[in-house]
């Protein structure tokens, strides 16, 4: 079952969206490959700590962070990967580790790598391990508002 938050979020902006069920997979590489998704058009939520504040840092699938270079990108003095148990209460309408990257819904700074801001549409995980929700870069961005930074 998707996130409700975000579900009545995305319906109450009037934002068109498909939701995409696939067979279980666990990486966002598993998840793109079962879901029929390039790769690159499938964006995965990565949450960090940014001078111990938690964030959101989205890429795409077949990206990685490159925690120097994003680093240097935020004038930050320290960005990490932030632990389950640290951020595991943030997303009590979400399955762990399977996060949208709605940042505004939870409180939370979200970043964007350039590459993921460069495709017209992105698919996301939408709180279930099983569902993607796909919708327009365009609207994501109107809706987020993310930092849009080179950080892979």
């Amino acid at each position: 079952m998707p996130s409700k938050k975000l579900k009545e979020f995305l319906d109450s902006q009037k934002v068109k969206y498909v939701k995409i069920i696939h067979s279980p997979a666990f990486t966002a590489q598993e998840i793109a490959h079962t879901a029929h998704i390039p790769g690159k058009e499938l964006a995965k939520t990565v949450i960090v700590n940014i001078d111990g504040t938690m964030a959101m840092a989205v890429l795409s699938a077949n990206y990685s962070i490159d925690f120097d270079y994003f680093q240097k990108e935020t004038g930050a003095k320290k960005i990490e990967l932030a632990s389950e148990e640290q951020f595991k209460d943030k997303f009590p309408d979400c399955e762990i580790g399977f996060m949208p990257p709605f940042g505004n819904l939870y409180g939370m700074d979200v970043y964007v790598d350039k590459h993921l801001a460069y495709d017209k549409e992105i698919a996301f995980n939408a709180g279930a391990h099983l569902e993607l929700f796909k919708m327009s870069y365009q609207d994501f961005e109107k809706l987020v508002k993310p930092k849009v930074l080179k950080f892979t």
